[in-house]
């Protein structure tokens, strides 16, 4: 058992049961009741994000289930499952006061043995938990109420991994000793959350009811959710101008924002999460023997114009940046870095040089590309037209989310992949799981999709990650981001445009720095 010491304690931080009790508007307290029509695209395999980051997982889930920790605008940690925390001044021990009296939404009671079962289920399922936790030796629960994360080296970024979107709780009784990647209740939670799962009519909707024995009343405001999937961006506008939706993220085309801007009933809000730090990406499948060869990828990334991607693609909404930590992670993000030349002949010489000249039918190759559904589809076109232009024959594949998810990690059947990986709050979790050897596994989800192989990157992604000085942490990045830009394994666009449509009654949906991935308990509809 570890003892409370406060004279080894670097951070001891208390705070009360009711944060943040109420979000008052002009007329008072929030109103309580009402139906919140929430579009949500694509849909995701299943709900809980305990196996997988896919964007439908992270976005439902912590509506039912919830983390340790919540967090503020600029990232400081916040009451939720855990009341309070405190970290030994070696780094090496993350001790938790639970709050008492929740219960999961079978009546269970919920206990620190719930916590130790989560932590270590995340370490080895989730594809980011694997980087997150890695550091993880046991967690010690010597009382229901009490957990302590016990790590073998540091891990400076661990307080801020603890959100309900990032590393879930899930019930113990229910999960251990089954298959937990087709556990069904992935896909019927029970969770701790203000709102409890009804059903889940694929191709349609997610229903959730609010949660009358919810630990934090008056709350949640709503009485339902209803979660609906339309995949069409053009049906998706029209339901919200016929009033059949209130809220969505990235919900209609881009070119429909400014014809949006001028409508008397909805709010556009262009603030992204910054606990989610939004980055697409594409990336080559180095598995493939022509895209093994530096040359090549240089070449096929001088064919790429991102200025004229983020003008044709993303309406100017967009980002632009070649570096392989965004713009959204500031202090980390190198901002010296530039995108390669924009130079079809110049890649072509190259391609030439590189033994792939034009055939008969001026095609020097052929290449797969996929799309990751949270990718537009006219990224892939802009990607396939740029290419064509230097003699390289592309092929674009477009499935439902859970296909992609297959033939993109499972079956690496592709030669290129236009993805979405985000970078998250900190580069241990959202970037090191692209970049890092020790992520790819056949059939894990969003994990070194490129199967990008460099041990020099490795240590510094590694050493990064238990540095505990902050300067030389961002040096560690800054190295690691020059190497990967003379590799190419990917081409980075950038952080895209996040676009939340909201039906002017709609309040208070995001205050927390989780965004659209928050919890909806304080969300209302005004009248």
């Amino acid at each position: 058992m570890v003892r409370r010491n406060t004279s080894c304690l670097l951070t001891h931080l208390f705070a009360v049961l009711l944060y943040g009790l109420t979000c008052t508007s002009a007329m008072g307290a929030p109103r309580a009741g009402g139906q919140l029509n929430w579009i949500e695209t694509p849909e995701p395999a299943s709900i809980v994000p305990l196996t997988t980051t896919a964007g439908g997982n992270c976005d439902i889930g912590p509506k039912i289930v919830e983390g340790l920790l919540t967090y503020d605008q600029q990232l400081n940690p916040k009451p939720l499952l855990a009341t309070a925390w405190s970290v030994s001044k070696d780094g090496l021990q993350y001790r938790f006061t639970l709050r008492h009296g929740v219960k999961w939404h079978d009546g269970k009671d919920f206990t620190s043995a719930d916590v130790a079962f989560s932590i270590l289920t995340l370490k080895q399922y989730h594809p980011r938990g694997k980087a997150t936790f890695q550091n993880v030796a046991e967690v010690k629960t010597p009382d229901p109420y009490t957990a302590i994360i016990i790590l073998a080296k540091p891990a400076p970024y661990l307080l801020t991994a603890l959100a309900s979107t990032e590393s879930p709780i899930v019930p113990k009784h229910l999960y251990e000793g089954t298959d937990i990647v087709n556990n069904k209740y992935n896909s019927e939670p029970i969770g701790t959350g203000p709102f409890l799962f009804k059903q889940w009519v694929r191709g349609s909707y997610v229903e959730l009811d609010r949660n009358p024995d919810y630990w934090d009343k008056p709350k949640p405001y709503l009485d339902k959710i209803f979660v609906r999937f339309i995949p069409d961006a053009a049906a998706r506008a029209l339901a919200f101008e016929t009033g059949n939706a209130d809220l969505g993220l990235q919900a209609i085309p881009l070119s429909d924002v400014e014809r949006f801007k001028h409508l008397p009933g909805f709010t556009l809000d262009s603030h992204g999460s910054p606990y989610l730090g939004s980055q697409h990406q594409l990336y080559f499948n180095l598995d493939n023997p022509v895209l093994q060869k530096r040359p090549v990828r240089h070449a096929l990334a001088q064919a790429l114009d991102l200025n004229a991607f983020n003008k044709v693609v993303w309406y100017g909404y967009g980002q632009v940046s070649p570096a392989a930590v965004g713009p959204l992670i500031e202090k980390y993000h190198d901002a010296s870095q530039k995108y390669l030349p924009f130079n079809p002949q110049q890649a072509e010489r190259e391609l030439d040089a590189a033994g792939y000249p034009r055939g008969a039918d001026g095609v020097r190759f052929r290449l797969r590309l996929l799309i990751n559904p949270f990718q537009v589809r006219q990224a892939a076109d802009f990607v396939r037209q740029s290419l064509a232009r230097i003699g390289v024959a592309v092929t674009i594949e477009n499935y439902d989310f859970a296909t992609y998810v297959t033939k993109a990690y499972t079956d690496r059947a592709f030669d290129m992949t236009l993805e979405a990986l985000s970078n998250m709050f900190d580069p241990v979790v959202g970037i090191q799981r692209a970049f890092w050897s020790k992520a790819f596994q056949i059939g894990t989800p969003f994990a070194n999709p490129a199967h990008y192989v460099n041990p020099e990157v490795d240590r510094l992604l590694e050493a990064a990650a238990v540095e505990v000085d902050p300067v030389k942490r961002r040096q560690l990045y800054l190295e690691f981001q020059h190497v990967v830009a003379q590799d190419i394994p990917s081409i980075e666009f950038g952080a895209n445009p996040q676009i939340t449509v909201l039906a002017k009654k709609v309040k208070n949906y995001a205050p927390t720095a989780e965004g659209m991935r928050g919890s909806f308990s304080d969300l209302y509809l005004e009248k």
